[in-house]
């Protein structure tokens, strides 16, 4: 099936995304997400909709209500439940039953293929619906709001304090519901991946907000350095799960580790096209904040060297130590650079 798809995809689309400054049309990307779905026979678009439907949940929803009218990002969260234009929220449950398909029952399990449903386990399609659950309720914690760096422009602290407690709760009980479901599971060795999943998010998320302040420099860090980070905060998931889709069928290590791999590899390569995107598009005319630690900027600091780097940050800092983000965003669009990136994605991708 990638297959079929990576040969749909070929014939020049990639020079004709970078040309075009931006990803394929969400009508394109619907349809082969639309035909994902038929393979494995499961709508992945609801897939955690009997929690989202909970009373419990039901109950927060109501509260949630109350923060219409501020800009607290948990409501833009909340849309994304129940409307998402590019169709990627419930993208790594998605990806863990195709893996699921494709692998197929183990030879040592050959005498339980009538427990499979379109050559799916239904442990499998838990263990899909479990990875959704967490990955959603990151989704939600990762909208707590920092009251330090609060602004007059933001609104009313009082509103910003709720919206921090509703995110904290609403995240915690979409965690506690993954966590019951996969302790019903009855499999120790997926329990222990999936835990230690939830250790790397964290871990992650740690790391990404010790350096989330948009006027600091970057650290002195190399592309190896970010593809541990990258792997804590958005790969380790979707790689685990792949992994623990394996194990639930009883494959082997070598195809485990294979699945593993492929996790990781997806996810990072996701990481790596969100990066990209505030220099890739030209649709708007002003330039995208974006983290002096992404993949585009750490490459760069690698090419110049770390004092022609910060020479660099220094010219497009205004007053106040404000960026002006169009003025760095020029500096890395030189061909060079775009060159240097896309070389170094594939060495990313295969030497990880």
């Amino acid at each position: 099936m990638w297959g079929a798809l990576l040969r749909r995809g070929g014939r020049g689309g990639g020079r004709r995304w970078l040309s075009g400054g931006g990803p394929p049309s969400a009508a394109p990307w619907s349809q082969v997400v639309s035909e994902a779905e038929k393979i494995v026979g499961y709508p992945t678009s609801f897939m955690s909709l009997r929690c989202l439907l909970s009373d419990e949940l039901s109950n927060i929803a109501m509260q949630v209500r109350k923060l219409v009218g501020t800009k607290h990002p948990l409501l833009d969260t909340a849309r994304g439940f129940v409307y998402d234009s590019r169709n990627n929220l419930q993208m790594r449950g998605l990806v863990v039953l195709l893996i699921s398909k494709a692998a197929g029952p183990s030879t040592a399990e050959l005498s339980f293929q009538h427990n499979m449903v379109s050559g799916i386990y239904s442990s499998q399609r838990s263990l899909a619906e479990i990875t959704e659950l967490i990955h959603t309720a990151f989704l939600v914690h990762r909208g707590i709001v920092n009251i330090g760096e609060l602004k007059s422009c933001d609104g009313p602290l009082k509103d910003m304090q709720f919206g921090n407690k509703m995110a904290v709760l609403s995240g915690d009980f979409l965690l506690a519901n993954a966590c019951t479901s996969l302790a019903q599971l009855q499999n120790t060795k997926v329990v222990e991946l999936i835990s230690s999943a939830i250790g790397d998010l964290v871990q992650g998320i740690y790391y990404e907000n010790s350096r989330s302040s948009e006027n600091c420099l970057t650290d002195d860090i190399g592309i190896s350095t970010w593809k541990e980070q990258v792997f804590l905060s958005h790969s380790a998931l979707l790689a685990k799960s792949c992994q623990a889709a394996m194990e639930l069928a009883k494959h082997s290590a070598e195809i485990q580790d294979m699945a593993f791999r492929y996790g990781k590899h997806m996810s990072m390569s996701h990481k790596l096209h969100s990066d990209l995107q505030p220099f890739v598009k030209e649709s708007s005319s002003d330039a995208m904040a974006f983290s002096l630690n992404c993949a585009p900027a750490v490459l760069h600091q690698e090419f110049l060297g770390r004092d022609a780097w910060i020479k660099q940050i220094r010219e497009a800092q205004g007053k106040g130590n404000l960026m002006d983000y169009k003025k760095v965003s020029k500096l890395h669009l030189n061909l060079l650079l775009i060159f240097n990136i896309i070389c170094n994605v594939f060495k990313v991708i295969l030497d990880s």
